[in-house]
C-alpha cells in the first residue's frame, strides 16, 4: 500500500523533511505549492526540483519520500479543483501548541505571497475585488507575532478563523484562474433563475 493513497498531514511532510536534514516546517513550501497550482500549471518533476533544491539536495533520497512529495503536490491540486471545496493548507495540527501552528500558518502565508507577489500588473488588474481584498488580508497576517500567543479560546478560534481566511484565499485565487474549474457558483455572476 502506497503513502499517496492516504491523506497527507503535515507531520508526514515534515518527517520527509527532517529526513533530508532539514529543520524547516513544510507550511513555507505549502503556500508556494498552492499559489503555484492555482496561477499556472507546475509539473511534478519541476515540484520535485523545486522542494529538493529547498532542502538542499539534488533529490530525494529514496522512491518513498519522492512518492510522499508527488503525493502532497496531486492532495494539493486535487483539493484546490475539487467542487466539494475541500482544499486544507498543510498546517500544524492540534498536537503542536498554539504558537507553532500561527507560526506555521504565518509560513504559509510568506510563502503563498511570496508567489502571488511575482504575478504582472495585468493579470492582478483583472482579479475581482474579493480576491484583492484577501490577498491584502494575508499580507496583514504575514506579519503576525506568534510568540505573543497564549493558549487560550479566544486565541485558539482566532487562529481557526484566519487559517480559514488562507484556505479560502487560496480556494479563490485557484477558481479566478481556472475558470469553470471547480464547477462552483462565482459571487458576482448573476443568478440564473
Amino acid at each position: 500500500m502506497s503513502i499517496i493513497n492516504d491523506q497527507l498531514d503535515f507531520s508526514t511532510v515534515a518527517d520527509v523533511f527532517l529526513a533530508h536534514g532539514s529543520l524547516q516546517s513544510p507550511a513555507f513550501l505549502d503556500g508556494r505549492l498552492s499559489a503555484e497550482l492555482a496561477l499556472h500549471d507546475l509539473p511534478a518533476q519541476q515540484w520535485l526540483e523545486e522542494v529538493s533544491a529547498a532542502l538542499g539536495v539534488e533529490q530525494p533520497r529514496d522512491r518513498e519520500d519522492a512518492e510522499v512529495l508527488l503525493g502532497w503536490r496531486r492532495q494539493t491540486l486535487d483539493a484546490l479543483s475539487a467542487p466539494e471545496l475541500n482544499y486544507e493548507p498543510l498546517l500544524p495540527d492540534d498536537l503542536f501548541s498554539l504558537a507553532e501552528r500561527a507560526r506555521g500558518l504565518k509560513e504559509w502565508t510568506l510563502g503563498f505571497l511570496e508567489v502571488v507577489s511575482e504575478v504582472g500588473a495585468p493579470t492582478r488588474d483583472a482579479w475581482s475585488a474579493n480576491l484583492r481584498e484577501a490577498l491584502e488580508d494575508l499580507e496583514a497576517l504575514a506579519s503576525i507575532d506568534e510568540l505573543a500567543l497564549e493558549d487560550s479560546a479566544d486565541n485558539e478560534n482566532d487562529l481557526f478563523a484566519l487559517a480559514e481566511h488562507a484556505r479560502m484565499a487560496a480556494m479563490l485565487l485557484y477558481t479566478e484562474q481556472h475558470p469553470g474549474s471547480p464547477q462552483v457558483e462565482q459571487a458576482d455572476d448573476d443568478a440564473v433563475q
